[in-house]
């Protein structure tokens, strides 16, 4: 009698593991359109680079979405409960989001675009948080992992084809018709939200002021933290652990059209190979913590990093070369998902576990802060210094980070497991 029950548990599990894929299909769609698919399209219609940079502050909506996260906690929509109605009434916003960007020209109105561009990122954002609420609340502890996992495979197929996808596409169908398929593909999301059921969840009647519940859940895990010896350095290491890469980032699409390739030979480049080496990057690096420990796996993927960002003065050696240049976005794929990987896990390292949702949420979006504050700056240096020095200039910001790290290890090593204060 009890195999009949399985089946049924194993067929609900895989139907909302199949809308998890879907669901993270629509989470990672709309993020190269408001960065690097954007910035190409920019750089093919000879935007000045300095107005390309200033796509990386676009990203900001992904740090500050804590800010407005409680409103979907807090407030019911009148139709198909909390999550799915939320969730339909966002992911629809985005689509026409999308559908505006497709029909705005960075050549004519470059800060309508730029505009058009924060929405998606902002309803992008609004729609990661009913996504992940959706999921933790839907399945059970022993399958969060798993849901993850179909969630993150979702998100890494849509990157590639708002990227890669949306690139070549626009070879033929031009800027506008590429993204707007991609806008027509932003309807999965609410479709398979449709679909998807509202989570079983009691919630308990709250009568305290929203300024408590707020010093509750946000200030009492940070001053925990700031509590900690060696927080200040810790949090130095956060901010500046990326600040080479995030400088870089937004510049590589303008540098590789510079360099004379077309936009079917960076599609290429950028696509599925990439993606394999992106997962087994992460593989990697899941493996070389376990073996190593946090620290050493650590210290050693940032050199890595520091590295990859030398590879693109070599590619201005090399112009007009496909198979370098594939060779060089490869290596930076797997060298970027190992070094997250290891950095990823340091930072759950620091999380204590009676607040390790708060923690890890403030830490995760201190990470990315240069990618999408100093990093806008990255177009104005290219135009004054050029993109070899520039990028030389990517690998030393990298130093400080590493300095920083080596100084944590000597004298506030990560801990394997923070203990749970008693009495």
């Amino acid at each position: 009698m009890e195999h009949p029950a399985r089946a049924v548990l194993a067929g609900a599990d895989f139907r909302r593991l199949g809308l998890m894929a879907l669901l993270g299909f629509s989470s990672g769609l709309p993020w190269a359109l408001s960065g690097p698919t954007l910035r190409l399209w920019m750089a093919s219609e000879h935007v000045a680079l300095g107005l390309i940079g200033l796509t990386a502050n676009i990203g900001l909506a992904y740090l500050l979405k804590f800010v407005w996260a409680p409103f979907f906690d807090e407030a019911k929509p009148f139709f198909f409960g909390r999550r799915r109605g939320w969730l339909i009434t966002v992911q629809l916003a985005l689509a026409l989001s999308i559908a505006a960007l497709a029909l705005s020209d960075p050549a004519k109105n470059v800060w309508l675009s730029l505009g058009l561009g924060a929405l998606v990122a902002f309803c992008s954002a609004s729609q990661d948080i009913i996504i992940d609420a959706w999921r933790i609340e839907s399945f059970e502890p022993h399958m969060q992992g798993t849901a993850l996992a179909g969630e993150v495979w979702g998100y890494r197929v849509a990157m590639m084809v708002s990227f890669s996808g949306a690139t070549v596409l626009s070879s033929y169908l031009g800027w506008h018709g590429a993204v707007g398929l991609v806008a027509g593909l932003a309807l999965i999301g609410p479709i398979a939200a449709f679909f998807a059921p509202e989570p079983e969840v009691v919630r308990e009647a709250r009568e305290t002021s929203l300024r408590a519940r707020f010093a509750q859940a946000v200030m009492e895990p940070f001053m925990e933290f700031l509590s900690r010896r060696g927080a200040g350095v810790i949090l130095a290491f956060v901010l500046l652990y990326r600040l080479g890469g995030a400088l870089g980032d937004p510049m590589i699409s303008p540098f590789y059209l510079s360099l004379g390739f077309n936009r079917t030979a960076i599609a290429i480049a950028n696509g599925p190979v990439v993606l394999v080496c992106g997962l087994a990057g992460t593989a990697a690096g899941a493996i070389l913590v376990a073996r190593i420990g946090v620290g050493r796996a650590l210290i050693g993927t940032s050199v890595l990093q520091a590295l990859a960002l030398c590879l693109y003065p070599l590619l201005g050696l090399y112009p007009h070369t496909p198979h370098i240049l594939a060779g060089i976005a490869a290596t930076e794929a797997f060298v970027g998902s190992l070094s997250d990987t290891a950095f990823l896990s340091y930072l759950s390292s620091l999380c204590a576990p009676e607040h390790t949702a708060t923690q890890y949420a403030l830490f995760s979006s201190l990470a990315p802060m240069a990618l999408h504050t100093v990093a806008g700056a990255s177009g104005f240096l290219v135009e004054r210094a050029g993109y070899i020095p520039f990028f030389e200039i990517c690998a030393a910001a990298a130093l400080p980070g590493i300095l920083l790290l080596l100084t944590i290890l000597r004298r506030y090593p990560p801990a394997e497991r923070r203990p749970i204060p008693t009495g």
